[in-house]
Parts: structure tokens; sequence; C-alpha cells
């Protein structure tokens, strides 16, 4: 209770004892003269009498008044405030590392409430990886990684707001973690000047691949404090210990008198390492590791708003063609890999000339929602074509191809997609639907049947990684144009029609404990309808084969004269007796 708010009180019992003294005396008086006239004198002066006894009415006990407009709006502000501050707390709190500008921007001009409550389901929903169900992995993921920080990143602060705490709440754990929680002796790497020297506790968190960042990124943290406080650095000579002290922690040059210390602080530059066997390589690097720390400071921002805005209002003029082509392959039993591949001509890209390379360069947005408008899914990239200027007018007819792998659920699906020619002023714009399939235990099923211009095993180190690669092959697929013309291949001794595709769910015998099957594969000449290639195989020709079998072909185009082809694939499970038989078609010229 405030001193003004005291005193009032005070004040106010001093007049409520007065008053009943006074009625009181009044009573007394009253009850020698007859009831009346004290029943008259107690109602003037404001009290009601039982018996011989006299209270104050409710009107001068403060805990019972009823509040004044002034006292109601002062209320009506204090529980706005407080309200206020579940929603700072989220703002500046929990998404403070995640949230973009704009987002920010947005949600500090809602003016209710209700707009906040839906804001904040929307911007988890975004970022849904799985919308369908009812969890939301990144939400559960993310308040995991701040929990971890709080508890282990802790130092006078809380862990979520040290620098440790929000690379792992933005990007997660490291792939691989140097530690040296003591410091101690430190032999430097020849990219850092070589020699040894003595350093504070510090950390180097490695991740193979960021996203929008790149790869092998390295983030050094050090605790020159040696309080617990690891910063965030872009100089890696801040760990170093005796950096200040003559003569000592000498690099590699500094000790063969090819260097002096002194010139660390001298010369300019992000870093003062010292002179080394790198150092002019180094050197060249300092805008890479610049671009990097500054990359690793925000949430990616949408890269590409002017494509977004062309999906969101399908408007466009000057259109730029291409041609999009969607495949289906199962991961799981609920979740499907949706490759989408772009192709574009080099006669529709414009190039500029860059020290004597013909570059061309296009912007592309994708989003994914479903029939209902949420959004599923969006990437956006840039692809990048080099051509030497005297080869540019022999390759206008090549393509450029673009792919993009996406997890999806079983559903219905709109894909909308939009590239941009960087050097030019052209846009495109394709939109269509699409139905993911639902590969159940019990049914034959395949995946997409694709015809690819490359196919080939990739190394084991990057199975399931890197453009093209679907499990242990690398398939490119040739895309058809959008005018319902097949896929086209030149006949050429060095070009190869491939025809890539997965069978799911083959029965197996109880007894051999492996799968029965026969798989035949007809090529037709559309023209003639004669078949041009026929060949059976089985799974005992296989070997050692599971309930899903990859099958892979491939023909010269020189041996297929110019037509349009249809390959047929007739799968038969001789166990469950069911059958499938997908078939796609192409052309060579």
């Amino acid at each position: 209770m405030s001193r003004v708010g005291s005193r009032y009180f005070l004040s106010l019992c001093s007049f409520s004892v007065a008053c009943l003294l006074v009625t009181a005396g009044c009573a007394g008086a009253a009850q020698a003269q007859g009831d009346k006239p004290a029943a008259a004198d107690a109602s003037k002066s404001g009290a009601t009498v039982t018996g011989s006894q006299a209270t104050p009415t409710d009107e001068v006990d403060p805990l019972k008044r009823s509040p004044n407009e002034k006292q109601k709006k002062q209320q009506k502000k204090s529980l706005k405030i407080e309200l206020s501050k579940t929603y700072k707390k989220w703002l500046n709190e929990d998404v403070v590392w995640i949230i973009t500008d704009e987002e920010r921007a947005a949600f500090k001009q809602l003016s209710n409430d209700e707009e906040r409550d839906n804001f904040i389901e929307a911007f988890w929903q975004r970022r849904d990886p799985t919308p369908d169900t009812e969890e939301n992995e990144y939400k559960e993921e993310h308040y995991r990684r701040i929990a971890y920080a709080n508890e282990h990143f802790a130092a006078g602060i809380p862990g979520w707001k040290s620098d440790r705490g929000r690379m792992y709440i933005m990007y997660g754990p490291a792939d691989e973690v140097d530690s040296h929680p003591s410091g101690g002796t430190y032999e430097r790497p020849m990219e850092e000047g070589g020699g040894e020297t003595s350093t504070f506790p510090f950390e180097d968190w490695r991740y193979r691949y960021l996203e929008g960042i790149g790869q092998e990124v390295i983030i050094e943290f050090v605790d020159s404090c040696m309080c617990g406080d690891y910063h965030m650095t872009i100089d890696r000579s801040e760990k170093d210990a005796l950096k200040y002290t003559p003569n000592a922690g000498l690099t590699l040059y500094e000790q063969m008198g090819l260097s002096s210390k002194a010139d660390r602080f001298s010369s300019s530059g992000l870093e003062q390492l010292g002179a080394g066997p790198d150092s002019s390589t180094q050197q060249t690097k300092q805008f890479d590791r610049l671009e990097q720390f500054a990359k690793l400071q925000a949430p990616p921002p949408v890269k590409f708003k002017d494509l977004e805005e062309i999906v969101n209002t399908k408007l466009i003029t000057n259109l730029m063609p291409f041609d999009v082509r969607s495949d289906f392959v199962k991961v799981t039993g609920d979740t499907v890999l949706v490759p989408i591949t772009i192709q574009m001509k080099y006669r529709d890209i414009t190039f500029s000339n860059k020290d004597g390379v013909q570059r061309g360069t296009v912007n592309i947005f994708g989003r994914v929602t479903t029939l209902t408008g949420k959004v599923v899914q969006t990437f956006e990239d840039t692809a990048q074509v080099d051509v030497p200027a005297e080869l540019l007018p022999r390759t206008a007819e090549n393509s450029s191809v673009y792919w993009k792998a996406l997890p999806l659920r079983p559903g219905r699906y709109k894909v909308e997609i939009a590239v941009k020619d960087v050097n030019g002023d052209r846009k495109g714009l394709w939109s269509r639907g699409i139905v993911v399939p639902e590969y159940s235990d019990d049914k034959l099923s395949t995946s997409s049947l694709i015809v690819a211009d490359q196919m080939e095993a990739v190394p084991t180190k990057d199975v399931s990684t890197g453009n093209f690669v679907i499990g242990l092959t690398k398939v490119r697929p040739r895309v058809a144009p959008a005018d319902g013309k097949p896929a086209l291949f030149k006949r050429n001794k060095d070009q190869k029609v491939n025809f890539w595709m997965q069978v799911y769910n083959l029965s197996v015998d109880d007894k051999t404990h492996k799968p029965s099957a026969t798989f035949e594969f007809d090529i037709v000449n559309i023209a003639t309808n004669k078949p041009v290639v026929q060949k059976t195989e089985s799974t005992e020709q296989m070997g050692n084969v599971g309930e899903q079998v990859t099958l892979q072909k491939s023909i010269a185009s020189a041996n297929l004269p110019p037509g349009v082809y249809k390959i047929n694939i007739k799968v038969n499970d001789n166990i469950s007796k069911q059958t499938i038989d997908p078939s796609a078609t192409f052309a060579v010229e």
C-alpha cells in the first residue's frame, strides 16, 4: 500500500471511530429521553442501530466500495500490461532467434490478442514438416533445443541468450565438436600460422551443411574471460592466450625470423593470426568468412519476394517457358519422396559474359499447399549454368535441369513454381495439382517409372544425398515438354535412354523367405506397334532380394530408329497373384 493510501485509510478509520463515539453518546442520551429521538439522531449521523449497538454503513468501508470509472480504467490497463507479457516473452525469448524481420514487424502491428494467437499458430504451421499430423515436430524440437541450451550453455545469463545457445537453437547439434574446456597447449594448424601456443577455453562446431549458408561451416566460440561465457568469434586468434605476450606463442614464420609478432597488430584484416605458410591463401578467404558470419547472425529471409508475389497473384507478363516433372518414391509407410524436376532451355535464358564465360542465372521459388490453402513446403534456390562463349550458339537446344526432393504425406496438393531470368526481364509460372499415392503394406505397387538421360551408381559417402540421387543411384529425369509431346532423346552413340523404377510389397514365401516375381520389359514403336526390345527377368536371377526391388535398365539411343516409343514394365507377383504394369513414353530423333 502506498503512503498516500495509508494516510487515507488511517484518516478514514479515525473518522469512523469518531462517528462511533458520537452516535454512542447520542444513543445514551436518547435512551433517557425515549427511543424515537435516538433513532432520528442515529439516521442523521449516518449509522444504523440494532438494539443498543450502532455500526457504520458499508459506504465507509474501503474494501466494499465499488471502484469509480478512473479506477476501472487503471485496472484494465494493468491487466493489459500483464497479459502482454506473455506475447512479449514469446517474441523476445521463445522465437527471438528464428523469427524473420518481416514476421516480427507484422506481429508488432497486430491490434488484439485474437490476432496474436492466430499469428502464433500460423507461425508454427509454416514450419511444421508434417502438417497432416497433430504433432508439430519443428515446434517440439525448437523447445527441446531451448531447454538443452539453458541446461548446458548458461553462464551468468540464461543458456538461450548465449552465443552457443543461439547457434544450437537455430541450427541444432553440430555434426562434430572440437572442445577444449581447459584451454592449454595448442598446436596451430598451418592455416592459422603454425607453431605452438597456449589458449583460452574454446570450441569449434562443424556443420557439414547448413541450408542457405553452405558446406563445411565451422563456428568458433572462445571463453576469453575463463568464466564459462563462450562468445562466437570470427577472429581465430582470440583464443590465443599468449597473443599479447612478447616473444611467446610464436607462429612458424615468427620462429624462423621471417615475420615479427608486431606485424599481427599492424596489418589490416579480420584476424590477427600472424604470418604462416598459408597466410596469403587465408587473406583471400576473408570475405567468405565475413559473409558466412553475417548469415549466421539472422534467420534466413525469403530470398525471392518478387517470385512469391507472382505465386500469390498469378499475374505475369513476358512469360518465360520451362517444364516441370514430379515423381513419387516410397520412403516409409506414411512418407513419400516427391522429386520435382525443372527443365529450362538455354535459348530461354539470358547469358552474360563473366571473364570470358557466358553465365546464365535463374531464381526459382516453389510452394506446395493443401487443398485448403495451408502451406506445406516452400523452397527457393538459384540455378546457374556456365558455357564457353564460343560454344553458346551451338548449345541453344541444351537444357538446364534443377531438382528438388520434397518429403510429403499421401494426399492431394497444389504445386506452384515461379522462375525469373536474372539477367533478363522474363518470369514464368507453373501450377498443377498432384496426388501423392498411399503405399499400403498389402498391395503391390511401384514408384514412378522414370525415363532418365543420366543414371549411375553414387559413391557410398553420397548415398541419398545430392541432386538427382535416390538411394544408391543418381537418376536425372528427362522432362517432357508442356505441349504434350514425349521426352526427347538425340540419336547418339554416347546418349543412353535409362529406365528406373522401384517395386514395393512383393509377397515373401513362408518357407524360402524369398519373393517370387517376374519383370517383363517391352519397348514398343508406337507408329508400327512392333516391339523393339523384349526381356524378362525374375527374382531368382537377381539373387538376394526382398519385398522391395529396384529395376534399372539402359539402352543406347543409337540402337533405336527415330520415332516415338512406349516402355511397359509388367510386374507379376507369383505368390500374391497381383500384377501391375506401369508405362512411359519417349521419343528419339
